[in-house]
């Protein structure tokens, strides 16, 4: 009753509290379970985390493809919301740095779901759009603020910086600060030439 199905195409309904409350803490699990041990993980390993039945699972996800969906939406909404909050509690350089830091945090999550985006499936068509749809729009919203104090050049293409993040991340494990350091100086890199593109 009231609830979602999460097929691609399908109409959605409202959903119960207690609905959404299982929907969100399936997706946290899944998210998890994913990053470490890959999409094919056994659906009892996702229920045991998130305590809940994998009849709970299935019917809110009746397809592995239906829950690998929605757990990379989540994930790209969850770190493209972010930026809102950065951009209220940093100066703009800050806030650009900050959401470029968290966006290396999604980049490991995809990673564990990289097999199925790229198995040519057709139920994950549209997702590299979503990406784009939501991803570009606020990188490039804060690099216009940053652009505006002077302090960074204002000729970067958002989806260039996107992909040169990606490319340089690490997957989640990394744990000698490799990313950090490569994602510095790429921030570094956005201030050379400011002042002539200002």
């Amino acid at each position: 009753m009231n609830e979602q199905p999460k097929g691609e195409g399908q109409p959605r309904r409202r959903v119960r509290a207690d609905a959404q409350r299982s929907i969100d803490t399936l997706l946290a699990a899944a998210a998890e379970v994913f990053a470490s041990s890959g999409v094919d993980a056994p659906v009892r390993e996702i229920t045991a985390r998130a305590g809940v039945g994998a009849g709970t699972l299935y019917r809110h996800f009746p397809q592995r493809a239906d829950l690998i969906a929605a757990v990379f939406r989540r994930e790209v909404d969850a770190c493209a919301d972010a930026a809102a909050s950065l951009a209220a509690e940093h100066e703009p350089v800050d806030a650009l740095a900050g959401w470029l830091r968290r966006f290396t945090g999604f980049i490991a999550t995809k990673r564990g779901l990289s097999a199925a985006l790229h198995s040519g499936d057709p139920a994950y068509d549209s997702l590299p759009a979503y990406f784009d749809e939501r991803f570009v729009p606020v990188l490039g919203g804060l690099l216009d603020t940053a652009a505006r104090t002077g302090r960074i050049r204002a000729d970067i293409d958002p989806k260039d910086l996107l992909r040169a993040v990606a490319n340089v991340t690490l997957p989640a494990q990394d744990d000698d600060g490799h990313t950090e350091r490569v994602l510095a100086l790429l921030v570094d890199g956005l201030r050379y030439g400011a002042s002539r593109a200002s």
